[in-house]
């Protein structure tokens, strides 16, 4: 018997995780970014954490325009502490909603590349949440290494509202913290 419930179980459990994901509203990403206002550095403030990310701190991303239009990536984060051995990342990412401008893709590793979905966005482009559709990736960038605790506490609300699992959410430790 326990083994009929077992395969019941498992043939009707994907079906339920889809429907379930069905349900959940879709992922949405600000009216418009503007792309020469994004670029420059950005310090990672807090993060789900990702296995390509493990023991990083002190984790920037430098972003800046190349000559066919793509945008270059630079990720650069120590390892375990500030003091720690420097890696870095180079990618490229490309602006798939033009209307937007909101919804790049960022690849790092040819032929993968991921979606990098801009879901909040400081009116001065002093902050910004990044996000993904399935809502298993987030990162809340500041223009400095700190971020004011009130702000972060709204942003945490925003985030929530939009779905994501504030406990799976880390702070990185940056420097001056």
């Amino acid at each position: 018997m326990k083994t009929w419930i077992i395969i019941v179980f498992l043939f009707f459990a994907p079906g339920a995780a889809r429907k379930a994901q069905a349900q959940e509203k879709p992922l949405e990403v600000v009216p418009f970014v503007d792309v020469q206002r994004y670029l420059g550095t950005w310090y990672e403030i807090a993060t789900i954490p990702q296995r390509f990310q493990k023991g990083c701190v002190g984790v920037t991303a430098h972003y800046s325009l190349r000559s066919d239009g793509d945008i270059d990536v630079v990720n650069v984060c120590r390892k375990e502490t500030l003091d720690g051995k420097e890696r870095s990342v180079r990618g490229k990412a490309w602006i798939v909603d033009k209307k937007t401008n909101a919804k790049p893709k960022v690849r790092f590793f040819w032929p993968f590349s991921g979606a990098y979905w801009i879901i909040e966005l400081d009116k001065d482009y002093q902050w910004a949440v990044v996000g993904h559709p399935n809502r298993n990736y987030l990162w809340i960038l500041n223009r400095t290494p700190q971020m004011d605790g009130t702000l972060y506490d709204d942003l945490l609300k925003r985030i929530a509202a939009k779905g994501y699992d504030l406990s799976k959410i880390k702070k990185t430790l940056q420097p001056g913290g």
